[in-house]
């Protein structure tokens, strides 16, 4: 039995999916034309839902991207956003707002397929090992757990491609382009040059997809509580993504803060091919690893909120289930019923 059909086979059997599959699923068959729940194709159209997700909001912003880098690596020149942009463009044209465009689709691409489609199966199988009680009662640190496991994974995939873009956008005399950096990048370096920047990436990823994925699920369960004024299986789905637009905005937010400190000293390490991460926190000192925040606040909660969107309406235009957020199982009701 493969890997897939093993864990394909413990989603099925997880208690924790249970209750939150959709009405229609409630036999434990999927609704006609809609793909099974756990299945091996189920991931692998949610990983493809990550590859769009994040493909396509990363390469969005590259300008935004480019001037946050340069301020965080040169910050007595870029002073700012509007400064930065002027500065840019009046140095190096218009042109230079989309450098670092081909590693950016490449590598996001590749981390939103580990960060999304491995955060369903860890969601699942962690869910298991727990059982059905502890899954809900625990179900922050499941979602902790889950997505931690899964960035770990995605940032194996995405540490190349990260350290291209930066060395592109920030290094002075540095091969403009992916075809002409990334080999350079391998003749000076090796593969070290790679991933070098790897411990502080996942330093800065593992936090912050933490808090992406935590905070996300537990801010729908607390709109559709207190803010939307209907039950989830009363609202459209239109409803249903704007509330996934608006979790996913505030999740940003607090994406943004966490994750930092860990960003700039990725930003600076790119950049200057001697550094390391332990010179780099020394000579920033505190107030110098937040130098760029405000950018990255801005860009981060638009970014967190459209692969939020874009995530969900690929699973509406592939039928895939879409689980309302988790309701407490009825043996765990029974147990505090008799408690009291």
């Amino acid at each position: 039995m493969s890997v897939f059909s093993q864990l394909s086979e413990s989603a099925k059997q997880n208690p924790f999916s249970l209750p939150v599959r959709s009405a229609n699923c409630a036999s434990g068959a999927p609704a006609a034309g809609q793909v099974e729940f756990g299945t091996g194709k189920y991931y692998a159209l949610c990983a493809f839902g990550g590859v769009l997700s994040c493909g396509i909001t990363h390469t969005a912003i590259v300008p935004l991207d480019l001037v946050k880098c340069r301020i965080q690596v040169n910050p007595e020149k870029y002073t700012g956003i509007g400064a930065g942009f002027r500065t840019t463009v009046a140095e190096e044209g218009m042109r230079a707002l989309v450098k670092g465009w081909a590693p950016t689709l490449i590598g996001y691409s590749a981390q939103g397929l580990g960060k999304f489609g491995f955060y369903e199966v860890f969601k699942n199988v962690y869910a298991d090992m727990l059982g059905e009680e502890n899954a809900y009662l625990y179900r922050t640190s499941l979602y902790l757990a889950a997505s931690a496991s899964a960035e770990f994974f995605a940032d194996i995939l995405l540490a190349p491609m990260e350290a291209t873009k930066v060395r592109i956008q920030t290094a002075p005399g540095a091969p403009p382009t992916l075809r002409g950096c990334a080999p350079l990048i391998y003749k000076t370096e090796g593969l070290t040059g790679f991933y070098k920047g790897l411990p502080p990436l996942w330093m800065r990823q593992i936090p912050y997809t933490m808090m992406k994925f935590a905070c996300f699920e537990k801010t729908v369960e607390a709109l559709y509580q207190y803010v939307v004024p209907k039950p989830r299986s009363e609202c459209s789905k239109g409803e249903q993504l704007i509330v996934t637009f608006v979790a996913g905005y505030i999740a940003g937010v607090f994406c943004a803060i966490v994750s930092h400190p860990a960003d700039t000293v990725v930003s600076k390490l790119n950049q200057d091919s001697q550094a390391t991460a332990g010179g780099i926190l020394k000579k920033l000192g505190f107030a110098g690893v937040w130098k760029g925040l405000v950018p990255r606040i801005i860009m981060i909660g638009t970014l967190t909120a459209l692969q939020w969107f874009i995530y969900d309406s690929v699973k509406v235009a592939l039928n895939l289930p879409r689980p309302p957020p988790p309701e407490m199982p009825a043996s765990l009701k029974a147990k505090l019923a008799a408690q009291q």
